[in-house]
């Protein structure tokens, strides 16, 4: 080989590195994950019952609200300490009356606010709750939460000790998949919040900095909500990761409290979920912006600009560049030289292959009840074709085996250069994949063939290709309305 061709492959093995920034993030953030048990906030914890103000915006919410209420004003806090506002957007259902029946019942710890003009978002809704709550001097804290959600009996008290520390200006929870109901997606689901947020939070705790407040679980002081305004920012998709850093950059702490669980009604259908995963994504994309100059600046006020705190934020939003950047040159090395290019794959898959075993493994002990009722999708998460390619790398001669003792017939010289283009392209086919099964779902029996290619292209690709429709609906500036994901009260209670 020339200079020139030397040159070319160093690029094309970088390029092949960079593809691995993901998982080698993964694998740093989740190294942190037993360090947990010792670096937590807990020794500055201690029992603690302020005064909370509950704010739940309510847009149609007739289905859900009433049992909602009913349990919070069940929970293990005392009584003459919690009083639920519910912000009526304009409901054109039974929620004004469902509200004010509690309302009427329970005197000065129900109240019903109503907006005659509603349909501006979430954001909006929650702050014509929280003006009318920090314009009294009532309350020490507001707690946040979704009109759908069910709170443990004791999480709200394993909350708020965190806020006896008054350098802490919010505590989120543990948000668990809790339908009645279940089927294959919501299992996925569970399984992505157990290791998004039962084992990566847990992480965030220990680096010091909270990418996101649970939307549906989040308890303020009313010192943190005063800092940044007295209100939620508005004019992005993502008020809540938006209000999480406003937080931490006035210079108060978040915290996750795994023990704390809110069980919540999740979407059904791949539509469902991609409409509402594609409002996240668009909002972190439009976040990356807002806070450009926050990226790789560490402070001593704050921990959001650290390099390992970049890094996994970074390696989410870009995980389908790094995939196709990976893709591209692996194909790039098989028609220049194809032992390289064998030799960079193997590496990029087993070392894939030794993350995402540590990461299920170690994730679902976290919640053995999600462990027990979704094995199948802890274990084909990264889809069946993801697992194969790891067999595959793991186990050189493991296609060739399989060809002569399954389907018996040897695999030439075309047929291996076949199948290695399937397997250096299958980053970017898995993404088409996840995304045809979001069309394929709406054909007449479409929802057992699209549950079979999230089996085959796995739930991670699906949420890859969300991010990539993200990108393009910012790029064609995009309405950016917000659409509320419709709850029909599935959660067992």
């Amino acid at each position: 080989m020339n200079g020139f061709d030397v040159a070319l492959i160093v690029v094309l093995l970088v390029c092949v590195f960079l593809g691995t920034i993901p998982v080698l993030s993964s694998a740093y953030q989740f190294l942190l994950l037993p360090l947990h048990a010792v670096r937590n906030h807990y020794g500055r914890a201690r029992p603690h019952t302020p005064r909370v103000a509950v704010v739940i915006p309510a847009w149609n919410e007739g289905l859900v609200i009433g049992s909602s209420i009913d349990r919070l004003l069940t929970l293990d806090y005392p009584e003459g300490l919690l009083r639920i506002f519910v912000v009526d957007d304009a409901s054109t259902d039974d929620t004004p009356a469902v509200v004010r029946e509690r309302a009427a019942r329970h005197p000065g710890r129900v109240v019903h606010l109503r907006r005659e003009v509603g349909g501006e978002g979430k954001a909006h809704t929650l702050n014509h709750g929280i003006g009318r709550i920090l314009a009294d001097d009532w309350a020490d804290a507001v707690l946040i939460m979704d009109a759908d959600v069910i709170f443990a009996h004791d999480s709200l008290r394993k909350m708020a000790r965190h806020l006896a520390d008054e350098r802490v200006g919010a505590v989120t929870a543990y948000i668990a998949e809790g339908s009645a109901d279940r089927n294959y997606l919501t299992r996925f689901i569970a399984i992505e919040y157990v290791i998004s947020q039962l084992a990566a939070r847990r992480t965030q705790n220990v680096q010091g900095a909270i990418a996101c407040l649970a939307g549906g679980a989040q308890l303020h002081s009313r010192a943190n909500l005063e800092a940044i305004g007295g209100r939620i920012p508005t004019g992005t998709l993502a008020e809540d990761t938006m209000t999480t850093f406003e937080g931490q950059l006035h210079g108060r702490r978040m915290v996750f409290e795994p023990h704390a669980v809110v069980l919540a009604e999740e979407p059904r259908t791949i539509d469902a979920l991609w409409k509402q995963r594609l409002r996240w994504a668009r909002g972190n994309v439009q976040l990356t912006s807002i806070y450009k100059r926050l990226w790789f600046r560490p402070s001593r006020e704050h921990r959001l600009g650290s390099l390992s705190f970049g890094l996994v934020w970074f390696s989410i939003l870009l995980l389908p560049a790094f995939m196709l950047l990976a893709s591209a040159a692996l194909l790039v090395l098989l028609m220049l030289h194809s032992d390289i290019a064998e030799a960079a794959f193997r590496y990029m898959w087993i070392f894939t292959a030794c993350v995402y075993i540590y990461l299920i493994v170690f994730s679902v002990q976290l919640d053995p009840r999600i462990g027990w009722h979704s094995w199948r999708e802890a274990i084909l998460f990264p889809g069946i074709g993801a697992v194969l390619l790891m067999l595959a790398a793991l186990f050189p001669n493991l296609p060739e085996f399989v060809a002569q003792t399954v389907f018996g017939v040897t695999l030439g010289h075309q047929g291996q250069i076949t199948l290695l283009v399937i397997f250096y392209l299958w980053g970017p086919v898995s993404m088409l994949g996840a995304w045809v099964a979001r069309f394929a779902e709406r054909l007449p029996g479409g929802r057992f063939l699209a549950g079979l290619m999230l089996y085959v292209f796995g739930y991670g690709s699906l949420l890859c290709a969300i991010t990539v429709d993200s990108y393009i609906k910012e790029w064609r500036r995009a309405d950016a309305s917000w659409v509320k994901t419709e709850k029909v009260g599935r959660v067992a209670s």
